[in-house]
């Protein structure tokens, strides 16, 4: 690939010589757009990616009033943070606001001072080590992986951008039955099914008082226009929000694969999909 056409965020220009060393000597794959990854901690990144994972499991200072809203890409992540951010901030930018900021941005380019809220898409045990002595809460949220595809080859191989799929899947599963106080497991079906009792059960979790005289949910349009401050469009962040759109892309032989992986993968788990 021409280096001119690459994208910024692929480039190698700002590593590390130590994590150029580091990449040298991981397990690396090539990704199903041809970009070179590498496995560290079980998990598969771009090298730009294992830079900003080294810078922050190096550098990171957690809150005990942070929120980290994490998931598998294109599982919801811009959606929950959006729900979130609604949550935390209701007294400042109530639902009905009509310049609630939301309304006008993106939630990734939202910042606030407390609670600060962060989303990443790396597993629970890459974040365990730097949070291990903090109470600041992660909420994850999981979708059926046949809604996730980016390509039917790469998800079976495992090789896709923090991936493989059932391993941060189970590492969030793992860590919300062994500390359901400051891990949340949430399920995009459910939340699409019945989002006033899933955000009901989202701001209960963040001791974040929701208005329980209204029996409905005010979810905000997120906006999907226009460029975030780097020039990537708002567009990127987001895939179809729909239930079951696999089935227009998968044939009964594909299918049948996926779930042939994920019951061996998700064996005795407790997990379902």
């Amino acid at each position: 690939m021409d280096d001119k056409k690459m994208a910024v965020n692929l480039r190698n220009d700002d590593l590390s010589e130590e994590t150029k060393t580091l990449i040298s000597s991981l397990p690396s794959d090539k990704d199903s757009t041809g970009i070179n990854v590498c496995k560290y901690q079980g998990c598969w990144y771009t090298h730009h990616f294992l830079q900003a994972v080294l810078n922050f499991q190096k550098n990171f200072k957690p809150q005990d009033t942070n929120i980290i809203v994490a998931s598998f890409p294109k599982c919801g992540t811009t959606w929950l943070k959006a729900l979130t951010f609604s949550l935390v901030h209701r007294s400042k930018h109530p639902s009905h606001d009509h310049h609630h900021p939301l309304l006008s941005n993106n939630p990734h380019v939202l910042f606030s001072s407390s609670p600060r809220l962060f989303s990443t898409h790396m597993p629970s045990h890459t974040l365990q080590e730097v949070l291990k002595d903090s109470t600041c809460k992660v909420v994850y949220i999981c979708r059926n992986m046949k809604d996730t595809l980016e390509t039917f080859e790469s998800f079976c191989k495992g090789v896709n951008f923090f991936g493989p799929f059932w391993d941060q899947v189970l590492s969030y599963w793992r860590r919300s039955l062994e500390d359901p106080n400051h891990v949340l497991f949430m399920r995009f079906e459910e939340m699409k099914a019945e989002p006033h009792e899933q955000i009901k059960r989202l701001a209960e979790f963040l001791d974040s008082p929701l208005l329980r005289k209204k029996k409905r949910t005010d979810c905000l349009e997120i906006n999907k226009t226009g460029k975030l401050c780097e020039g990537r469009d708002n567009k990127t962040f987001f895939r179809k929000g729909e239930v079951g759109d696999w089935k227009n892309y998968l044939t009964p032989e594909m299918e049948n694969k996926i779930d042939m992986i994920i019951q061996e993968k998700l064996q005795n788990s407790g997990l379902k999909f």
